[in-house]
C-alpha cells in the first residue's frame, strides 16, 4: 500500500534534469534521448530504457542514469575518445578505439590536431556517415601504421601520410613526397594486420641507403618485398 501510494503521490515527481555539459552531442539530442518531462513521477520511472537512448547516440560511449529524491534526475555520460581521423573526400570524422564514426572532425582542424590521419579513397567508403562502425581488420591496420613516424623507419622524411584505396589497399608516404610504400590489403585470417611489424622492418632495411633513390616499395608480407628506384635522368 506504502508502495502504491508513493506512486501516485505528486510529491516525487520530477522538477529538475541535472545534464552534463558535452562536448559531440547536442544538448537537443540528449534531451531528446531522456525524454522524461517535469512532472514525471520518480518512483515509477525506468531509468534502463533511457540510459540505452543516450548509448545510441554517436558520440556517447556509455551513460548512466540515476533518480535522487525527492525531485531529480541524473544524467551522467561518457562520451567517445577520438584516436583517429579518418578523411572520405572532403569529409574527416573523428574515430573512437571501438572504430565508431562519432563526430565530424571542426573545420578548423582543432577537434583532429594531433591525431593519426587515414585518408579512405575506396568507393563503398562513400557510404560511411556519423554512427558507423568501420571494419575490425581496417581498424587494426589503420591504429598501427597510423602510429608510424619517420624515425621507425629511420627516413628523413618529416612526417607520414597514410591512405587507403581500392588498387593498392593501405599505403604509406612521405612529407615532402618522396617514395610510396604498398602495404596492402588485410582480411581476418590470411593476411591479418599482425604481419605490419615485420612489414615496418623490411621496408626500413629496403630504405637504408637508398631512400632518396627509391620511388615505390611492395611489401607482399614480412619477408618479401621490393622497390622500384627513380627514373634517372636521360643523358
Amino acid at each position: 500500500g506504502a508502495l502504491y501510494g508513493l506512486a501516485l503521490t505528486p510529491a516525487f515527481t520530477l522538477a529538475r534534469t541535472d545534464n552534463p555539459e558535452l562536448r559531440w552531442t547536442t544538448r537537443e539530442a540528449a534531451a531528446s534521448a531522456i525524454a522524461t518531462p517535469d512532472g514525471a513521477n520518480l518512483f515509477r520511472l525506468r531509468t534502463a530504457p533511457i540510459e540505452a537512448r543516450l548509448r545510441a547516440l554517436p558520440g556517447v560511449a556509455d551513460a548512466h542514469v540515476t533518480v535522487s529524491l525527492p525531485d531529480t534526475l541524473v544524467v551522467e555520460i561518457q562520451e567517445r575518445e577520438a584516436i583517429l581521423d579518418w578523411a572520405v573526400g572532403d569529409v574527416r570524422f573523428l574515430v573512437d578505439r571501438t572504430g565508431v564514426l562519432f563526430a565530424l572532425a571542426s573545420s578548423d582542424g582543432t577537434a583532429a590536431a594531433g591525431l593519426p590521419a587515414i585518408t579512405d579513397s575506396r568507393a563503398t567508403s562513400a557510404r560511411l556517415a556519423v554512427g558507423s562502425t568501420l571494419d575490425p581488420v581496417d581498424m587494426d591496420a589503420a591504429t598501427r601504421l597510423g602510429s608510424l613516424v619517420p624515425l621507425d623507419l629511420e627516413s628523413s622524411a618529416t612526417s607520414l601520410v597514410v591512405a587507403v584505396t581500392d588498387a593498392n589497399g593501405f599505403v604509406v608516404g612521405t612529407v615532402p613526397r618522396s617514395w610510396i610504400a604498398v602495404f596492402g590489403l588485410y582480411t581476418p585470417s590470411l593476411r591479418t594486420p599482425a604481419i605490419i611489424p615485420g612489414q615496418v622492418r623490411l621496408l626500413r632495411s629496403l630504405l637504408a641507403g637508398r631512400e632518396a633513390a627509391i620511388e615505390r616499395v611492395i611489401l607482399a608480407d614480412e619477408d618479401s618485398g621490393t622497390f622500384i628506384p627513380r627514373p634517372t635522368a636521360v643523358p
